[in-house]
């Protein structure tokens, strides 16, 4: 049967409904860093402060992701949609309106939090319902336009953010509140029709996943600045874990869980989750170091380097229509595999070029790149949530989301490490060869590799040509292992996804999936 609404709401005005809502969550993952050193020199906070500017948002979002699928599925779609822009909205005035004086870090820290809350009971809802009113051999495209236009966004975060701070960084958060207009009035307008299903909150289940996916991403994203060899980080990432083990143990036990673990005995699902998380080790690192690559190795300003991003999405945009194409036509195993490969092929030619230090060189390996993650990530996306009941594409989604970003915090914490690692390394080469002894010369790198970020600004006669030189090829270490992680990906695609499309499941057997029943052997 047709998921699709029998009498119902325009779906393309459904869908720009949908993709306004989104498009928020997405621009602030990236428009933020950009206005960093204006926020920290105008309200004066410290070094830690700054950091948990930016990571509040992305802890609670992914803390809370879960959550907000489950609550989307149980109260409804459309009104954690609404709900959802509404505390967004309302956190992005705040932090707009963060006071000068001791009470601004406090304050835009919490106020970033409440803004990662908004996104994770937001997400998982606009994606389940724009599965909902799209039939199945038609959400392909239709995702491939979600994704493709909201993830086209995370690309002009810094291009806006680089502009808008110019005037006041305050802006980059008052950005939001016409945006949250818009997504309110499309979504007044245009009705979208869902269906959800009424059940108890497993509030066990969400304090347990929430401290293990918290107590994890917090340990990943502390070690770039306690270092990997404070016992602080071991211990809150193996809490974390041991925190998400009994979350599953307990979740087979309760009779209306917060997720419903067995949906990982279908074999697709589970899959696709594992090649969203090889994906998002690099796909959303990629932002963060090749915008340090442009601003430092290249001399960039943070405009410039937002540009420099764009055509990343260039191929990125393109490939995701393509993909979804490919996805209806004929199921997700093969954009997905075709994807991972030509991601895998854009990363290695990308490390490359790298240390040419040339835009014009490494221009068409960075659309490649994006091109293969344009191909693979909706289609990924959107075949994992297609596995789940039509009652329970919000408990899906919030599983995939969280998959995404547990991922993504780990990929940055990782490959953050290979950067300092091989940078700190690359610069004491250099600096022993200017004839400095080789203890000075360690520790001048050790602190120069702690603080390169602050090396850029968009004059590469600030920066010693020696430093530009050894950052390029850390980022091209980078890189390579971005290529690693993609070629892995395929390989869990071409080897655990089946061909074909994927037929509609009936509606007696998905109304047993979501009483609880268990997906069995689907």
């Amino acid at each position: 049967m047709s998921t699709a609404p029998a009498g119902g709401s325009p779906r393309y005005l459904v869908l720009a409904a949908m993709i306004f809502a989104v498009s928020m969550t997405f621009i602030d993952q990236t428009i933020v860093s950009i206005a960093v050193p204006n926020i920290q020199h105008e309200l004066d906070l410290t070094s830690t402060g700054v950091q948990w500017v930016v990571n509040a948002y992305l802890l609670t979002l992914a803390a809370f992701f879960a959550f907000g699928g489950r609550l989307a599925d149980t109260v409804g779609h459309r009104t954690m949609v609404v709900l959802g822009v509404l505390v967004f909205a309302g956190a992005s005035a705040c932090c707009g309106f963060t006071p000068t004086g001791s009470l601004a870090e406090a304050w835009l820290i919490a106020f970033r939090a409440v803004q990662g809350v908004g996104g994770a009971i937001m997400f998982p809802a606009a994606l389940a319902i724009v599965v909902q009113n799209f039939a199945l051999r038609e959400r392909g495209r239709a995702l491939a336009l979600f994704f493709g236009i909201a993830g086209g966004l995370t690309a002009i975060g810094p291009v806006l953010g680089g502009y808008l701070t110019e005037w006041t960084w305050r802006a980059i958060f008052w950005v939001n509140l016409p945006v949250a207009a818009i997504a309110l009035v499309l979504i007044a307008i245009s009705k979208p029709v869902t269906q959800s299903r009424p059940a108890t909150m497993d509030y066990r289940g969400l304090v347990l996943i929430a401290g293990g996916v918290g107590l994890s991403v917090f340990g990943f994203q502390q070690s770039q600045v306690w270092g990997w060899s404070n016992p602080a980080i071991g211990l809150c990432i193996a809490a974390g874990v041991l925190l998400l083990v009994v979350f599953a143990v307990v979740e087979k036990r309760t009779a209306s869980p917060l997720i419903q673990v067995d949906i990982f005995r279908i074999r697709a699902f589970s899959v696709q989750n594992v090649v969203l998380g090889i994906s998002m080790l690099a796909f959303v690192p990629v932002f963060f170091f090749s915008s340090e690559y442009a601003q430092i190795a290249l001399g960039d300003s943070s405009s410039e380097a937002g540009v420099f991003l764009l055509y990343f999405f260039i191929g990125f945009v393109i490939a995701s229509q393509l993909g979804g194409r490919m996805l209806d036509r004929g199921g997700a195993k093969r954009p997905v595999v075709l994807g991972c490969v030509l991601a895998a092929v854009g990363f290695y030619l990308w490390a490359g070029d790298a240390t040419t230090l040339s835009f014009s060189e490494q221009q068409w390996d960075i659309v490649l790149a994006g091109a293969g993650m344009g191909f693979m990530l909706s289609p990924a996306s959107t075949d994992a949530v297609n596995r789940a009941s039509r009652l329970s594409y919000g408990e899906a989604t919030g599983i995939t989301q969280t998959v995404r970003n547990y991922a993504a915090s780990l990929g940055l914490a990782v490959l953050g490490t290979v950067l300092v690692t091989d940078l700190r390394s690359g610069l004491t080469d250099s600096l022993v060869a200017q004839g400095l002894p080789q203890d000075q010369a360690e520790s001048t790198a050790a602190h120069l590799s702690q603080v390169q970020a602050q090396s850029g600004g968009g004059s590469t006669s600030a920066i010693p040509d020696f430093f530009r030189v050894d950052f390029a090829h850390a980022t091209q270490t980078v890189l390579y292992w971005m290529a690693a992680f993609m070629a892995a990906a395929a390989v869990v695609a071409m080897v655990g996804l089946r061909p074909g499309v994927q037929a509609e499941a009936p509606a007696e057997e998905e109304e047993s999936l979501s009483a609880g029943g268990g997906p069995g052997q689907a």
